[in-house]
């Protein structure tokens, strides 16, 4: 008997195996098991008149279960895995005093390792009961949300940074929710909670997306790499509804030991286990709601990125948002790169909190103006949705909300060489389909512009004057941005005379939104 019984788990692990799961995980497995409940006096607590919620899903990271009518759960859970309820529409879970949700219960009997930065207390042996507590709240189908890229800060001072940048903006905010898309910080891990701290001033609720920079780099293999981040956020991935949407935020950051060189190094990797889990959950998402994939590695880069096409290609109503690269820009995911869907996938990199890093000369204020590689300011996104509809506003730091574009003429002007000047509007937020034109003054006729790739002749002009004692440049290597638009001035139609003139850019993008920018010129003798 004792053989057989030997055959038989050696033939369950070669089955697990096969199916691409951890065999440890799925022998070891315990039974998570708990209740989801209505908190009318949010004191965290299951009270014996409080109202059980059935149909709430539940999930490990891999397996959904939804509740029973008397609210109750059980789902498998083996050690260091994470059990956590999926938001529903019309509640919202508890929050940290920094606006941070806690959806959430990691089982961790042994605690994290011992790491430069503090992971995971010990949890002991799994609790008889985790209990899931929902407060109601009004969803409605218009609503907004903070998009912050990359924070980044490696100190205190760029943490004042951004108390200073971008959260005086945001006060009093009717978003319902912010997300910052990964790189919360720049490794130094320590800097996580001041940050939450600043960031929750906004008292919204506050999700977070693990970035490259914000892992345990003192480790050996992925495992063990976001130890501190689940310490403080909780799981790496996972989902919740707002109103009509649905938002899955997921972990692309594949971290591990190059054995070439013996050092860490990370890619774009999903991995199994969380495509199991988008698999689960997108089953369970009705196809007339919006699906919206938050990460932080731009979904083209991901190495298993066409099995996440196979998931979503088929539903009608879907987007992703990524942080990263610190320029702005919105791709169109097509058949070009193994997109089978009826449409292009529309895919945005997010403008970036900390823009270059930080980098470039301070203002007035102290703070660098840090302008990204586009040519684009730093700052942030709001993000409207109603039901299936979407927009997304474009927040420059420190300046005006009308500040959308740069129009860039020669310095100088002279009658007689209009013609040959050429204008370049830079339109920070704009697709490449959508309409750029120009005119002089107010009552001239709009001509449309000529769209094109290339280098932002702004931020090639200050990186170029701006430079270290050493003689470098204090900004990075430009980037190509596709929301360049150009045209000769002698399209417009009139030879000026000697003086200033009103030249005004207007962008209409596709739901016919429009911004105009205007710039006084000098035509000299």
């Amino acid at each position: 008997m004792r053989h057989s019984i030997c055959i038989f788990g050696n033939m369950l692990v070669g089955i697990v195996a096969f199916l691409g799961f951890p065999p440890e995980t799925m022998i070891a497995n315990e039974l998570a098991r708990g209740v989801v409940f209505v908190d009318r006096n949010e004191n965290g607590a299951l009270d014996q008149e409080e109202q059980r919620l059935g149909g709430i899903r539940v999930s490990n990271g891999r397996d959904i279960v939804l509740t029973n009518p008397d609210g109750s759960y059980e789902i498998p859970l083996a050690v260091d895995e994470t059990v956590f309820v999926i938001k529903p529409r019309g509640f919202r879970t508890p929050m940290s005093s920094d606006g941070l949700p806690r959806f959430y219960y990691t089982h961790k009997p042994e605690g994290s390792p011992p790491l430069k930065f503090p992971g995971v207390a010990p949890t002991g042996p799994l609790p008889s009961a985790i209990n899931f507590p929902l407060v109601p709240q009004n969803e409605p189908e218009q609503f907004r949300a903070v998009l912050f890229g990359d924070p980044q800060p490696r100190n205190l001072q760029e943490v004042e940074y951004i108390a200073s940048d971008i959260i005086p903006e945001l006060m009093g905010t009717d978003a319902a929710f912010g997300v910052t898309l990964g790189d919360i910080v720049f490794d130094d891990l320590s800097i996580f909670q001041p940050l939450n701290q600043t960031i929750g001033v906004l008292g919204i609720p506050w999700y977070n997306v693990l970035g490259n920079h914000d892992l345990n780099f003192d480790v050996s293999d992925r495992k063990y790499s976001t130890e501190t981040f689940q310490s403080i956020y909780g799981p790496t991935y996972y989902s919740y509804d707002y109103g009509n949407v649905h938002f899955v935020v997921m972990d692309n950051i594949n971290y591990f030991i190059d054995p070439a060189t013996a050092k860490g190094k990370y890619d774009a990797t999903f991995g199994p286990r969380q495509l199991e889990f988008l698999k689960n959950d997108l089953e369970l998402v009705p196809q007339d709601s919006l699906v919206v994939l938050m990460m932080h590695i731009p979904l083209i880069g991901a190495v298993d990125r066409q099995q996440v096409y196979r998931l979503i290609e088929n539903r009608p109503f879907c987007i992703s948002i990524s942080g990263h690269t610190h320029y702005h820009e919105h791709r169109l995911i097509d058949a070009a790169d193994g997109w089978l869907g009826k449409k292009p996938h529309h895919h945005i990199i997010n403008v970036t909190v900390s823009g270059s890093w930080w980098g470039g000369k301070p203002d007035e204020r102290g703070i660098p103006h840090t302008m990204m590689s586009d040519g684009a300011p730093n700052g942030f996104s709001i993000m409207t949705f109603d039901r299936q509809n979407y927009q997304l506003n474009f927040h420059p730091a420190g300046r005006a909300p009308s500040y959308q574009m740069d129009v860039v003429l020669p310095k100088q002007i002279k009658v007689g060489e209009q013609k040959s000047a050429t204008l370049i509007a830079n339109v920070f937020n704009a697709m490449p389909s959508d309409l750029v034109e120009a005119r002089w003054s107010t009552d001239g006729a709009w001509i449309p512009m000529e769209n094109f790739s290339g280098t932002a002749p702004l931020y090639a002009e200050v990186r170029q004057r701006e430079l270290k004692p050493d003689g470098t440049p204090m900004l990075g290597e430009p980037h190509a941005t596709n929301h360049l638009w150009r045209m000769n001035l002698g399209a417009l139609g009139q030879e000026l005379a000697a003086g200033h003139h009103l030249l005004q850019v207007r962008w209409t993008d596709s739901s016919g939104r429009a911004s105009v920018a205007n710039k006084v010129v000098r035509i000299s003798e």
